[in-house]
């Protein structure tokens, strides 16, 4: 059995509850795990997600107090995506977002799906992306990625568009999130950048089995080839995509506040992730033991920029060491930091998040 979609991304952050007060109070997400980074107990490691953290649905933090801005460049994440089904929750995100004063780019509407994009506090760029139209707007279903589709010479002139694109707003404030804007279908696409596409496509395409299921060009820098792999006919939550860049022009990626440390596909049981383990390892390439993250088993490596790529098991998931009802409200340590709980709550600055109910 092979990659079944996305399972988290994790990012680097400042500061623990201006990361909290953003994920959970703009954008309405859950804290479902409160714990420490396992290879560096001195800092928290936030997970934020749907009511449960369902693979997919989990965006993670590692808090790096005085960390300097990162950026993205090759060997980095670009931005990652979260799901929302229809036009107009996507209007009423934009206005939400703008009234609370951040600067919203978009709607753009990239071909497949319509997007905005906004930075949270540490400068991540966030996208909201709709579900459709899909693939099949320019392929038959069956031949997803058969083909380069050039972008269409009306997208390209409507992307700069400016006037159009500010006006396109929600006519009235949106003070609480709805049920239909609810973030709680998990990741749309993550994308990155990497410097020679067919050699992405190998690594994704051949090592891990994914389809291919769009070829086109970065409708933002025309000329840039900009792949799309996922699983069976790439459905949202499935999706990682890469903008091919020239290294002699674009720099690698700088780690730091903002930026990617690394993004995980998920795995239904250790089985298949054992596997993917020894086919890595029979290509030559670097490959962490098995590690025990408690709510998940996971092994690491390298995409072929240096990009650090995560397999993760689907389980046993984010209630093994609480109720689902008191997710993310107490600091869970893994049982061989407990005897030392004491120093490492001393060493952590007190945080707290809302109680999580359901948009309605």
């Amino acid at each position: 059995m092979g990659i079944t979609g996305l399972h988290h991304i994790t990012i680097v952050a400042n500061d623990a509850q201006r990361n909290i007060d953003f994920y959970t109070g703009v954008l309405g997400m859950r804290l479902v795990k409160k714990t420490v980074n396992f290879d560096a107990p001195e800092s928290y490691h936030l997970y934020f997600g749907d009511e449960t953290g369902r693979p997919g649905t989990a965006i993670t933090f590692f808090e790096w107090p005085g960390a300097p801005k990162g950026a993205p460049g090759i060997g980095g994440t670009h931005h990652f995506a979260l799901r929302t089904p229809t036009y107009e929750a996507l209007l009423k995100w934009k206005r939400r977002l703008t009234d609370l004063g951040l600067t919203v780019d978009g709607p753009f509407d990239r071909r497949y799906f319509t997007s905005i994009a906004f930075r949270d506090p540490d400068g991540t760029i966030v996208e909201i992306a709709t579900d459709g139209p899909g693939w099949t707007v320019d392929e038959p279903e069956g031949q997803f990625g058969a083909e380069y589709r050039e972008p269409p010479s009306e997208l390209l002139i409507a992307i700069r568009d400016e006037a159009h694109i500010r006006a396109e707003m929600w006519p009235e404030p949106i003070p609480q999130i709805t049920a239909d804007m609810a973030l709680m279908q998990g990741m749309h696409h993550i994308s990155a950048i990497g410097a020679d596409i067919e050699r992405t496509h190998a690594f994704f395409g051949g090592l891990l089995g994914l389809q291919r299921v769009k070829m086109t060009s970065d409708v933002d820098t025309p000329g840039s080839a900009h792949w799309y792999w996922g699983v069976g006919e790439g459905a949202p939550g499935t999706l990682i995509t890469y903008v091919e860049r020239d290294p002699r022009r674009e720099p690698r990626v700088r780690m730091g506040a903002g930026q990617t440390h690394h993004y995980a596909f998920a795995v239904a049981t250790e089985e298949a992730q054992l596997a993917f383990r020894e086919k890595l390892l029979g290509a030559g390439l670097r490959v962490s033991p098995v590690m025990d993250r408690i709510y998940f088993k996971s092994i690491y490596t390298n995409d072929p920029d240096g990009h650090i790529v995560e397999i993760a098991t689907a389980g046993p998931g984010f209630a093994v060491d609480e109720p689902v009802a008191e997710l993310g409200t107490h600091l869970k340590l893994p049982p061989w930091y407990e005897a030392h709980r004491d120093s490492i709550e001393r060493n952590l600055k007190p945080i707290s998040a809302p109680i999580w109910s359901p948009a309605r």
